[in-house]
Formats: C-alpha cells, sequence, structure tokens
C-alpha cells in the first residue's frame, strides 16, 4: 500500500492533497443547554455538512445569487451575525470548529430571523480545498487567528504560502482577503508574506497596514485591548486572476 493510497482527492481530479499541519485545536469549553440546543435543533437547517466530494453550488445553498462572504474561525459569532444583519445582499458562509460558538451563532440566526448565514464545523482549510468552488467568494475574514506567539509553534500559523494559493484559487478577480489581528509580530508577519505574494496587491498600498472597514465591528475583547493600550491591525488585499 503506497502512502497516498488512503488520502482524499480533490473533487474532478487526480490530483491528491496531504493533511496540513493544524492551525488551530480544538478548546471547547462548556456549552449551554441554549446552545445545545441550537446545535440539535438549528444546524439541520443552517448547518452545511463536509462531504469531501461535494462542491457547494451556492444559488442552491442561499436560493439567491449574491456575492458571498467567508468567515474562518467566526468564534462566538457575534461579528458574524451583525455583518449579515447590516449587509442582507451578502450570502456569509461561517466555519468554526468549537461547539459552543456554533451554538451562539445559531441561536443570534435564529433571533434575529437571519437567512443569508450558513455554516460548517470543520477544518477551514479542507473546506476551502475540498467543497467552495474556484473563483467563487467575494471575500474572506480572517479576525483574530491565533498568533501561535512560540517560534517553534510559527508553522502551525494559517497564513502560510499554501493558503495563500488557496484563497487566490478561492477569491474571485478583484476579491477580498481581510485579515486582523492585535498581535504585532503575527501582523507583521502576515504583511511581509502577503506583500511579498505575486497575486495580491496590497490594497493600503506596499507595506502599509489598513484602515479598519466599518463593516467590521469592534468586539468587547477588543475595545478593552485598546482601553489597555493595545493596537488592532487590518490588512486588505486585492486578489488577481491570472489573464
Amino acid at each position: 500500500m503506497t502512502e497516498t493510497q488512503n488520502l482524499p482527492k480533490l473533487p474532478n481530479s487526480d490530483i491528491v492533497y496531504r493533511r496540513e499541519i493544524k492551525s488551530f485545536v480544538r478548546r471547547e469549553g462548556r456549552v449551554t443547554p441554549a446552545q445545545e440546543r441550537a446545535l440539535k435543533e438549528l444546524l439541520p437547517k443552517f448547518g452545511i455538512d463536509f462531504q469531501a466530494d461535494r462542491t457547494l453550488n451556492f444559488i442552491d445553498v442561499f436560493a439567491n445569487d449574491n456575492p458571498v462572504w467567508c468567515e474562518i474561525g467566526f468564534g462566538m459569532g457575534h461579528s458574524l451575525a451583525h455583518m449579515a444583519t447590516s449587509m442582507p445582499h451578502i450570502n456569509f458562509i461561517g466555519i468554526e470548529v468549537h461547539r459552543p460558538g456554533i451554538g451562539s451563532l445559531l441561536n443570534q440566526v435564529q433571533q434575529l430571523g437571519l437567512t443569508n448565514i450558513r455554516v460548517m464545523s470543520h477544518d477551514a482549510v479542507e473546506v476551502l480545498k475540498l467543497m467552495i468552488p474556484a473563483q467563487s467568494l467575494a471575500r474572506v475574514l480572517l479576525f483574530f487567528p491565533d498568533p501561535w506567539h512560540k517560534t517553534k509553534h510559527h508553522k502551525r500559523r494559517i497564513v502560510q504560502l499554501p493558503f495563500l494559493d488557496l484563497l487566490h484559487s478561492r477569491l474571485t478577480h478583484e476579491g477580498v482577503f481581510h485579515s486582523a489581528t492585535d498581535w504585532q509580530p503575527y501582523a507583521e508577519w502576515m504583511l511581509e508574506m502577503m506583500d511579498s505574494y505575486p497575486h495580491f496587491s496590497n490594497a493600503s498600498g506596499q507595506a502599509n497596514f489598513a484602515v479598519k472597514p466599518t463593516y467590521r465591528p469592534e468586539t468587547k475583547f477588543e475595545r478593552r485591548g485598546q482601553r489597555l493600550g493595545h493596537g488592532v491591525w487590518d490588512l486588505l488585499y486585492l486578489n488577481h486572476l491570472e489573464d
């Protein structure tokens, strides 16, 4: 048996991919009764099951052809629910692996009557690679990812060259990758990596961070950090497909 024999293939392709080092760990925390109820009752309605051999058709998923934004790691879902409420003309795919956060977002979706959010509970890289169509996302959002502070853990950071290749293939022409972090070394890491990547251009000019877009709400954690003098850095990059 070869080492690749049991590894999944990309849909409609003979290309085999290897499982990357995970950029996250599952820190479940306590699931409240309300969150557990949402996972049981609302996830079947607003969730999308991961299927390695299925490519999503967003018109079928949302019953419209509005632009699709994808948020990777939405936490407790407050920012995602806020954006979906304020931008009903945008469809949102939210990807998160932590059950309390998924339950929290689902409750907000129900309470706010939102119809433009779908939720996936799986590794975001595998979702992008295996289920998201090429050149289909208008924007990918990555807010406050784990910075993996220790040097020996930098290989776990999600923003790496293979991830940028994947984003490039999934974003539309001039689609946007928007990331934000409160950890300056990680902000500088992303800025250097993104500025050197040939298929993205810095919307604020080479070597510059972006002014926070109005659509990204500030979190309580972010406001508390700012009162303590902590910074937050936003980065916005435009995707450019080859002619």
